[in-house]
């Protein structure tokens, strides 16, 4: 998501909530919408899988505080269009091009502004012409993985290894970039990382520092593995655990397990997209199972006990009612997939009733008999009788 996005999308809109919304009520809001318009619900439905990702994409900003509030104060300054300064601050309006102002490196696979709102004005704003403070601790980069779960991980959760390959200070140089471990400060820039554009107006932009590439520090012998940037390509495998209840292209964000920081700054995030398999026997809609079970014709006519069998666990017995109709579901409590409350859903399952392709003699003269006793009988009648009314 660029950031131009972040500041121009109305997500208290998408969500249909008030700007004062309290969480419990963004999350109810929430689950409404993506109950709605999941895509499991509307196979096929471009809009509304495209209404998903809005959904998701909102309450993946209103659903987090820190986001929210950085969200908020991004709006507040420069959604109406550009920044207005205060009283003595070089008179009338000083408009921005967003796309100037960030320069895409605000962006991160989070959606948000990398390490904080006010990160990025206390780099991009400065009265008179000055420079920013000295460099500041970096936060990781995002990292984005996929994995793919049977049905029954995916139910029940499992932990599963991730190989993943980020930026990270290279071993060679210990994250100096220097190959005797002893940058020097930047003459350039002064160590600080950015250097200042003036824009008028009494307000000046910073850039990265063009010598040194925003590090602060310049490599007298760079290191020939990381050739001075003092990050290298690294690669390690992790065990991480998916919850329980996940569903097909569900996106799951493990803080603090992206790549690491530089200069003491904390790690990036780590999304996982989550790809389900399918089962043979149960499917899945929302958070209950569903499975489809054959009966005998008898069995719906005249009622019985049937055996079901559940996902991971004990056969539970159906109570079919006598004319029980082809097609009907019937429900098992708290025998579906896993909620986030640590609850269950339930398993829903829908009776038909099956034909026999072949008959025993005697079987066929009972039914001929039933036949014969049933002749008066005709389930086609009222059908007709609609068919003639309209």
């Amino acid at each position: 998501m660029s950031t131009k996005d972040f500041i121009e999308k109305d997500y208290y809109k998408v969500l249909g909530v008030p700007k004062d919304a309290t969480e419990a009520e963004i999350k109810k809001a929430y689950r409404k919408l993506a109950r709605e318009f999941h895509p499991d619900a509307n196979k096929g439905n471009a809009k509304a899988e495209e209404r998903f990702k809005e959904i998701s994409e909102a309450n993946d900003v209103l659903g987090d505080p820190k986001k929210r509030k950085e969200y908020d104060d991004a709006r507040a300054l420069f959604g109406n269009g550009g920044f207005r300064p205060g009283p003595g601050a070089g008179g009338g309006s000083f408009n921005f091009d967003l796309g100037d102002l960030f320069g895409g490196n605000a962006q991160n696979a989070g959606g948000g502004f990398g390490g904080g709102f006010g990160d990025v004005l206390g780099g991009l704003f400065n009265r008179g012409g000055a420079t920013g403070t000295r460099t500041q601790p970096k936060r990781g980069q995002d990292i984005e993985s996929e994995v793919t779960l049977s049905f029954t991980e995916a139910i029940e959760g499992a932990t599963v290894p991730l190989r993943m390959s980020s930026q990270a200070p290279c071993k060679a140089c210990s994250g100096t970039g220097d190959k005797n471990g002893t940058p020097r400060v930047c003459p350039t820039c002064v160590g600080t990382g950015q250097v200042a554009r003036g824009s008028g107006g009494g307000f000046s932009l910073t850039d990265p520092c063009p010598d040194c590439k925003g590090r602060g520090l310049i490599a007298e012998d760079p290191c020939d593995v990381c050739k001075g940037s003092g990050r290298a390509k690294s690669s390690r495998t992790m065990q991480v655990r998916i919850p329980a209840g996940v569903s097909d292209g569900q996106r799951i964000r493990l803080r603090g397990k992206g790549a690491p920081g530089e200069r003491g700054g904390p790690a990036g995030d780590l999304y996982v997209v989550v790809h389900v398999g399918e089962h043979p026997v149960f499917g899945r809609k929302g958070d209950n199972l569903t499975v489809t079970v054959p009966v005998t014709f008898t069995e719906a006519t005249l009622g019985g006990e049937v055996r079901v069998p559940t996902l991971g666990g004990p056969a539970v017995t159906l109570k079919l009612p006598p004319g029980t109709p082809n097609g009907r579901t019937m429900r098992a409590r708290g025998k579906g997939a896993v909620r986030t409350d640590g609850t269950r859903g339930d398993l829903l399952i829908t009776v038909e009733v099956s034909v026999p392709a072949g008959l025993s003699e005697k079987a066929r003269d009972a039914l001929e008999a039933y036949r014969e006793a049933t002749a008066g009988e005709d389930p086609r009648a009222e059908l007709f009788e609609a068919a003639k009314g309209a």
